[in-house]
C-alpha cells in the first residue's frame, strides 16, 4: 500500500496505512519525532495502536520533519495524512505553521499488582500503567523506543530523565527547541535493542559513522558501570493531574482499541449467534498426576507443563472424534463451512484488554510441539507483541476462569467460531472413588457452542469425551 505523496513543493505526505487487515482508524500513542528531525527509510517514527494491536510505523523515505498532523491520542481514519517530510537539511516550519491541537485527557493508571496476565498461566508480575498522552514533544526531548503494547512497558515509555549536563559552552537555553538536543542517531534495530536492554541512546557516545549509534556502542554501555545518579533538579517536574478528584463520584474512560473491538465483537456474537452452554464436573485426579510426571520427562526439558496443555490436548482429541464441531456459519451465502484444521485460540487476560490469539494447526502437533507453541504464546503475550495475524482465523477457544478461582462460567463465542471451552478452578473436593468418599482434584468444564452449528447431541459428546479424558488422561493414546 503506497502511503508517501509528492506535492508540487516536494514535501511528501505519509499516511495512515490499514496496519492490520481492514481496519478502518488507528490512535496514535506516541511519535517518536519532532517537527525539524531527519528521519531516513525505514525510522520508526510514531506507534499506533488498533483494534487489535498497537504496533510502530516506519517512514518510507529519507527527509526533515515538517509537521505532525495529529496529536498524541487522537484517532485517525486510514488513508489520513499524519506527517510531512521535506527535503533533508531543509528548514524546520515556523511554530505557528503547526496545528495545535488540545492535548487529551490523561487515562487513568490501573493499580500495580499481581495481575491475571494469560488465562491458564497464573500471573506475572508487570507494570499495567498507561501512559499519561502528551501533546507532541518538542524538538530536542528524546522519546523512548516503542512496543506493540504500551501498557505493558510502561516504564520504558514515560519518557526519559534528562541526561547529565556535560561541561558545554553554551548556557541553558529557556527555549525547548535547542539544537544541542538533537535525537540521537541509531537505526530502528539498534533502538530496539537499547529499548530492551535499558538503555538510554542519550547517554552513549556514538562510534558509527555520521555519529550513529551501532550495536557495539549499546552493548558497550550495558558493560561499562552505571554512573552516580546526578542531583534532582530544584523545579519540580510536573506531576501529571488525575482524571478524577479524590471526591468525585463517577470517572469516565474512553473506550477504544482493543477494548472498543472487544465490546463489538462481544455484542455481535451474543445477538447473532444462538449460544447453549452445557456442564459437567469431572475428576482430574489422574491428570493432575500425568502433568507431574510429564515435568520431569526429558521430552519435555525447557518446555512449560501444565493442565491446559493437557486439557487443549483433551479438546482436540475431542474435535477429532466429533468433526462436524469444526464449522463457521456462512450468513452470506447460507452455508455451513467445515473446517478440517483447528486453530486452538487461548483466551488472554492484557492491560489493553481481552485478546485471543490461537495455536495454527494445532490439530497436527505433538503433545511436546503443543507444549512449546502454548510457551511461545503466553511469553507474546507477557512482552505485549501479539500480532494481529496470531489473532486471526480461530475455530476453537479455550479460557481457563480457573486461573481467577471461578469455578464455572458461560463463555460467549469468538466471533467466527463454534464453540469455547470454559475450564474452572481444579479444587481438592470430596469425591466418591471405587465406593468410597475421598478428596480428589475436581473441575467444572462449561462448553458454549452455536447452536445453528451443534445440536445438543453433538455439543453433549464433545463435552463427553473431553470430561472422559481428562478423567482417564490414557485414552489420550487409546482413542488417538
Amino acid at each position: 500500500m503506497t502511503t508517501m505523496t509528492d506535492t508540487a513543493s516536494a514535501v511528501r505526505e505519509f499516511k495512515m496505512p490499514d496496519v492490520g487487515e481492514g481496519l478502518t482508524e488507528a490512535e496514535i500513542l506516541k511519535w517518536y519525532v519532532a517537527p525539524g528531525d531527519t528521519v531516513t527509510d525505514g525510522q520508526v517514527v510514531c506507534e499506533v495502536e488498533t483494534a487489535k494491536a498497537a504496533v510502530e510505523l516506519p517512514i518510507p523515505f529519507d527527509g526533515t520533519v515538517r509537521e505532525l498532523r495529529f496529536a498524541e491520542g487522537t484517532t485517525v481514519d486510514v488513508g489520513q495524512v499524519i506527517i510531512t517530510v521535506g527535503p533533508a537539511g531543509g528548514a524546520a516550519p515556523a511554530p505557528e505553521a503547526a496545528p495545535a491541537p488540545a492535548a487529551p485527557e490523561e487515562e487513568p493508571e490501573a493499580p500495580k499488582g499481581r495481575q491475571p496476565v494469560l488465562v491458564g498461566y497464573g500471573v506475572s508480575e508487570s507494570s499495567t500503567k498507561r501512559r499519561a498522552r502528551k501533546p507532541v514533544p518538542a524538538q530536542g526531548e528524546e522519546p523512548s523506543a516503542g512496543t506493540y503494547y504500551a501498557a505493558a512497558v510502561q516504564g520504558e515509555m514515560n519518557g526519559h530523565a534528562p541526561a547529565p549536563a556535560p561541561p558545554a559552552p553554551a548556557a541553558p537555553a529557556p527555549q525547548a527547541a535547542a539544537p544541542t538536543g538533537a535525537r540521537p542517531l541509531a537505526k530502528p534495530p539498534v533502538r530496539k535493542l537499547a529499548k530492551d536492554l535499558g538503555v538510554d541512546l542519550a547517554t552513549i557516545t556514538p562510534t558509527g559513522p555520521d555519529g550513529i549509534i551501532t550495536r557495539e556502542d549499546v552493548h558497550a554501555a550495558v558493560a561499562a558501570p552505571a554512573p552516580a545518579p546526578a542531583a534532582a533538579p530544584a523545579a519540580p517536574a510536573p506531576a501529571a493531574a488525575p482524571v478524577a478528584a479524590g471526591d468525585a463520584r463517577e470517572t469516565r474512560i474512553p473506550v477504544k482499541g482493543v477494548r472498543k473491538a472487544t465490546a463489538q465483537a462481544m455484542v455481535g456474537s451474543a445477538f447473532t449467534a444462538p449460544h447453549v452452554t452445557e456442564f459437567v464436573t469431572v475428576d482430574v485426579t489422574r491428570t493432575m498426576k500425568l502433568v507431574e510426571e510429564l515435568k520431569q520427562d526429558r521430552a519435555f526439558e525447557g518446555l512449560r507443563v501444565n493442565p491446559l496443555l493437557l486439557i487443549s490436548k483433551a479438546l482436540l482429541l475431542a474435535i477429532r472424534r466429533n468433526p462436524d464441531v469444526n464449522a463457521a456459519w456462512d450468513e452470506a451465502n447460507q452455508e455451513i463451512v467445515q473446517k478440517h484444521y483447528v486453530n486452538l485460540g487461548i483466551a488472554a487476560a492484557t492491560p489493553r484488554g481481552l485478546i485471543v490469539p490461537n495455536i495454527k494447526d494445532a490439530h497436527a502437533k505433538t503433545l511436546p510441539e503443543l507444549a512449546a507453541s502454548l510457551g511461545e504464546l503466553v511469553t507474546t503475550a507477557r512482552e505485549g507483541k501479539t500480532s494481529p495475524g496470531a489473532m486471526q482465523g480461530g475455530t476453537v477457544t479455550i479460557t481457563n476462569i480457573g486461573v481467577f478461582g471461578i469455578d464455572t462460567g458461560t463463555p460467549i463465542l469468538n466471533p467466527g467460531e463454534s464453540a469455547i471451552l470454559a475450564v474452572g478452578a481444579i479444587k481438592l473436593q470430596p469425591w466418591v472413588h471405587k465406593g468410597k468418599v475421598k478428596p480428589r482434584q475436581v473441575t467444572t468444564l462449561a462448553l458454549s457452542f452455536d447452536h445453528r452449528l451443534v445440536d445438543g447431541e453433538l455439543g453433549s459428546k464433545v463435552l463427553g469425551d473431553v470430561a472422559a479424558i481428562l478423567e482417564q488422561p490414557k485414552r489420550l493414546m487409546t482413542w488417538a
